[in-house]
């Protein structure tokens, strides 16, 4: 079954064509401290954006692998695409923009982002 989520002001909403994670990983790098994402990751066939892109501003850095999206009303951060470590596309899906999961329940890994080279 699928889930949704979106940004605070719902200009930014999305579906993912998949169960609801029980697992998601928390990463030290400099954007992921600072914005407390909850990671779930999945591949660009089952992302379906649902609304226009024209709210979206995207953030790049470091490598600029990874685009950095938030809502530029109310600065919320859903998801982000970009090229995984294996060299595919992805997406990454903020869990805690994610509706109806409970952060509590999920299995959390955590990924040393700040020292990976």
């Amino acid at each position: 079954m699928a889930f949704r989520g979106s940004c605070h002001c719902g200009k930014i909403a999305y579906r993912v064509d998949e169960d609801a994670p029980a697992k998601a990983m928390a990463c030290n790098c400099s954007i992921c401290r600072r914005q407390g994402n909850l990671h779930h990751f999945t591949t660009p066939e089952k992302f379906h954006l649902e609304t226009p892109r024209d709210a979206i501003t995207t953030y790049l850095f470091n490598k600029k692998a990874i685009e950095h999206h938030f809502c530029s009303a109310c600065g919320c951060a859903p998801f982000a695409e970009g090229t995984g470590p294996d060299g595919k596309m992805m997406v990454e899906i903020n869990l805690r923009c994610a509706e109806d999961i409970d952060l509590d329940a999920l299995e959390i890994t955590t990924f040393d982002g700040a020292h990976k080279l």
